[in-house]
């Protein structure tokens, strides 16, 4: 029997000071990767039912639901849970006429919302790349430490981390070890 045991449930890190600080937990959401020739994205993007970016590193968002291209023929969608099942429908359909492959990722990720001034600063902790030179509504995929996650930035200060719960409570306490020199002022 399945146990679904959630690492963050309940857990929040709030700096309040010079430089605001705020990570908690993202709301859950039901998560697939999508494989698909991008000869096909129109018909992907029509049974997603949002338009999905062609551009590696694009993302789209909207009615709760977000569509990141992460490869040349590779694409992180998120959906409202009460949506999972209309979405594999939809792409169940779609198999007949484009050959692809969704698979529901729900079960081994979480996701975890960075915002705030000093949202980069605590990012910058774990994260090699210039996280600053990445654009308003972009994503990619990296590392963060010794764990592979998938970063969303939605607005100058927010970014969203989707990663594996098994690394989970590992990023938990780099942001937290962060939120501390942050509150600190180190």
């Amino acid at each position: 029997m399945l146990h679904e045991h959630h690492p963050l449930v309940g857990r929040e890190i709030a700096v309040r000071e010079a430089a605001p600080l705020s990570i908690r937990v993202a709301a859950d959401c039901a998560r697939f990767n999508l494989r698909l020739d991008p000869s096909h994205i129109e018909k992907a993007s029509k049974a997603f039912g949002l338009r999905l970016p062609a551009k590696i590193g694009a993302v789209a968002v909207a009615g709760g639901r977000i569509a990141a291209c992460l490869g040349p023929d590779e694409w992180y969608l998120t959906a409202p849970l009460a949506e999972q099942e209309a979405v594999e429908a939809a792409f169940a359909d779609l198999y007949a006429t484009a050959i692809h492959s969704l698979v529901d990722i729900g079960h081994r990720e979480v996701g975890i919302e960075v915002e705030g001034r000093a949202a980069l600063l605590a990012l910058r902790s774990a994260i090699a790349f210039d996280i600053e030179a990445m654009p308003v509504g972009s994503g990619c995929r990296t590392i963060f430490d010794k764990a592979q996650i998938v970063l969303l930035r939605e607005a100058e200060h927010r970014f969203r981390i989707e990663v594996w719960r098994t690394f989970a409570d590992h990023v938990w306490g780099i942001l937290q070890a962060a939120s501390r020199e942050v509150a600190l002022d180190i």
